[in-house]
Order: structure tokens, then C-alpha cells, then sequence
């Protein structure tokens, strides 16, 4: 009985070891993207032939760019300050849409930068005089979004990675992905750099994201599929949100979408 009793000890101790090597294996389920909390502050009149590509403040003023697409013969490509009471822009350049469809722009060190979809071709623009300075040549097939760090210029081009340009030579100086959770994401549209960090539309979505430059994860993420509702209840031609712009004087994010009627003003949470 004594042998029994101390086999079956043996095999109870044996199998609680294994237990305990199986329960020291479980790998614990990662921890979901922070959302990031906002709250509605106000609205205003946006275009609604307005295609929008880039959206952002420079000296208080907010600038949008457009793009034009052949199935949409009332949309433009061009750029310029928006009114806020009416939603029309005071175009300040407009560049011919046979040849080129407008995409993101930004404005570092009195230059004012525009990126084209698919002709490789960006310009380099007077911030004061709106005169066109120079062209160059995109190091992308591509081209989407684009913001700046206040050193360098940051692009996207519909791909998993951010390019940073030089603004000097405009040639790209390094490469980051952007992945959330390891893995990459792409359709990064419309970008802004905001207190350190960059945010992006993610394009056909109605979620912008948050990025660490530094390593490019994805450290928070910002649903607005309410405001896309809005604009779609009221201009149902409304397409993807695609607009983010940063008031540094009040601290607060203007958000809008391709020919959407509104523009929206919000302050975004941690």
C-alpha cells in the first residue's frame, strides 16, 4: 500500500509540474491600441467640391490642397486659404489637372511644398508670393500626404513607410515603417505633425493614428466615424475623411474629408 501511495504521489506531483510548465507558457494577449478621446468643439462650411489632399495652419491661417479627378469634372487641383464662414478657398496656385492631380502640402522655412499623385513631380512655392520657385523629383511612385517636423519634410505614398526628405536637396534621407503591433500599415493618406508626434488618416477608413517618429509604432488611434456620418447625412457625395490640421495657438485639431460640408474643430485627449 505504502509503494501505492507514494507511486500515485509521484504521478500527482508530475502532473501538477506540467500544469505549472503550461501555465508559465500561456503568453499573455497583447493589449489593444490606446483610442484616443476627443470632444467636439465646432463646425464650419467646407467646400463640397473641395477633393481634399492636404489640410494645415501656417500664421494662423488654414491652408487646404485639392486633387481632381476625371470622374469628378468639378473638382481642381489646386491650393489656398480657406475662409471659415463660407468654406471656399482663396486659391492661391492652381496647377493643371490634365497633367497633374494635387496631393498633400506643408510650409517650412518660407517655402511651401505640393506633392502630385502618380507624375513624380512636386513644387516648391514662395510661402509670401506664392511664386513657383522650383520642381523636384519624388523619390516614390507615389504621392500622398505630406508635413514636416520643422526640420525635415515628411511623405507619405500609400505604402507602410514614411519618407523623410531633405528640404535642401529634397532627396529622401531615411525610411520608416510604420507598423501597429508588428505588423505594417499601409494606405497612411494625410499627415500632420503634431506636438512631437505625427498623425495620419488611414485611407477608405475612418480612423487616424497616431506615430512614435522615432521607431514609427503606432502608439494611439482616433475613430471618427461620427463625424464621417454627419457629413454623409448631410452631402451624401461625401467620400473619405482626409484632413488634419493642427492649431498650435489653440491647441486643437481641424478635421475634414473629401468633399465633405463641414469642417470639423475638436480637442483630442492624451
Amino acid at each position: 500500500m505504502k509503494i501505492y501511495l507514494s507511486f500515485l504521489m509521484v504521478v500527482i506531483l508530475l502532473g501538477c509540474n506540467e500544469k505549472q510548465k503550461k501555465t508559465n507558457n500561456v503568453v499573455p494577449a497583447e493589449k489593444p491600441t490606446p483610442a484616443i478621446s476627443y470632444q467636439y468643439v465646432a463646425s464650419y462650411p467646407h467646400d463640397i467640391t473641395s477633393f481634399t489632399e492636404g489640410f494645415l495652419f501656417y500664421n494662423g491661417k488654414l491652408f487646404e490642397s485639392t486633387g481632381a479627378t476625371t470622374e469628378l469634372p468639378q473638382t481642381r487641383s489646386l491650393f489656398g486659404i480657406v475662409n471659415l464662414t463660407t468654406g471656399k478657398i482663396d486659391t492661391k496656385v492652381e496647377i493643371d489637372k490634365v497633367k497633374y492631380f494635387g496631393e498633400g502640402i506643408t510650409i517650412l522655412n518660407g517655402k511651401i511644398y505640393q506633392l502630385t499623385y502618380r507624375s513624380k513631380v512636386g513644387f516648391v512655392y514662395d510661402a509670401t508670393t506664392y511664386k513657383k520657385l522650383s520642381e523636384f523629383t519624388l523619390p516614390s511612385d507615389e504621392g500622398w500626404g505630406l508635413t514636416t517636423d520643422g526640420t525635415n519634410l515628411i511623405m507619405s505614398d500609400g505604402t507602410y513607410e514614411l519618407i523623410y526628405l531633405d528640404p535642401a536637396t529634397l532627396q529622401a534621407i531615411k525610411r520608416v515603417p510604420v507598423t501597429e503591433k508588428g505588423t505594417g500599415i499601409v494606405n497612411i493618406n494625410e499627415l500632420e505633425y503634431i506636438n512631437g508626434y505625427i498623425f495620419a488618416n488611414i485611407w477608405t477608413t475612418n480612423t487616424i493614428i497616431k506615430i512614435n517618429p522615432s521607431d514609427g509604432t503606432v502608439i494611439g488611434k482616433l475613430d471618427l466615424s461620427s463625424l464621417s456620418d454627419d457629413a454623409k447625412s448631410i452631402n451624401p457625395g461625401s467620400l473619405e475623411m482626409n484632413g488634419i490640421a493642427f492649431n498650435a495657438t489653440t491647441g486643437r485639431v481641424f478635421i475634414t474629408g473629401k468633399m465633405w460640408p463641414k469642417i470639423y474643430e475638436l480637442q483630442l485627449g492624451n
